[in-house]
């Protein structure tokens, strides 16, 4: 690999982006592709879209000729406000599908490690917490705690960072008693829309370990549906 390209998709790395290593297998040419910058004029578009989806490297044939797409993917991450029974039943479950999960909560009764071991458990509130964690469009993060003070601001926070997946408990008149909150805190239409509520896919969950089987499905989905009209994704 050259040099500019290796220094190119280190800082792509470093900053949490997913791209694509398109090689020319005949005669080693290489050229990085960078998801943010877009890719629209691209001519493998349909494919490095597919690519950067399901995170698979692969061969494809051009009429150019053979080419290698090597996706480079940062690991998505869970960020779940409320260390509650259903955060409790996800855990091992997002561990299992690959995510590192997170479990925020300023509630120091129910945060301890000896509920969530092998979690980062952190006994502070969103507000101040999230900032530091550093949220984007590789994070998703899921409300759980019924409590306003604690998901509202985490709800707001993820939708401004642009988290591929934003999640909260409740029925729908709970939920649309937290738009009418958030509208008046100044966000969008387009953000609130973005709110996946009740969470979880209607899969007729009752306990808290059915919970959070739809919930990790659903963020699941979202993550292989990045940035895709869902007509466009089925």
């Amino acid at each position: 690999m050259k040099l500019d390209v290796l220094k190119r998709l280190n800082q792509v790395r470093a900053d949490r982006e997913a791209a694509v290593l398109v090689t020319d297998v005949s005669s080693g040419a290489e050229r990085l592709v960078v998801e943010r910058d877009g890719y629209d004029d691209d001519p493998l578009r349909d494919e490095i879209e597919t690519r950067l989806r399901s995170g698979r490297s692969g061969m494809v044939t051009t009429e150019a000729g053979e080419v290698f797409l090597t996706v480079s993917v940062p690991p998505p991450r869970l960020i779940v406000i409320g260390a509650v029974h259903i955060s409790q039943a996800l855990a091992p479950m997002a561990r299992v599908a690959g995510f590192d999960m997170t479990v925020v909560d300023p509630r120091t009764a129910f945060a301890t490690p000896e509920r969530f071991p092998d979690v980062l458990v952190i006994a502070e509130w969103p507000d101040d917490v999230l900032p530091r964690i550093g949220l984007d469009r590789f994070t998703a993060l899921a409300a759980l705690t019924h409590d306003p003070k604690i998901d509202d601001g985490g709800l707001t926070t993820a939708l401004a960072a642009g988290c591929f997946y934003v999640g909260a408990l409740g029925s729908r008149k709970t939920h649309g008693r937290r738009l009418e909150r958030l509208r008046a805190a100044g966000v969008t239409e387009d953000a609130l829309a973005r709110i996946h509520a009740p969470i979880g896919l209607p899969i007729g969950a009752q306990s808290p370990a059915e919970i959070a089987v739809a919930v990790l499905a659903q963020v699941i989905d979202a993550l292989r549906r990045r940035d895709v009209p869902r007509e466009a994704a089925a």
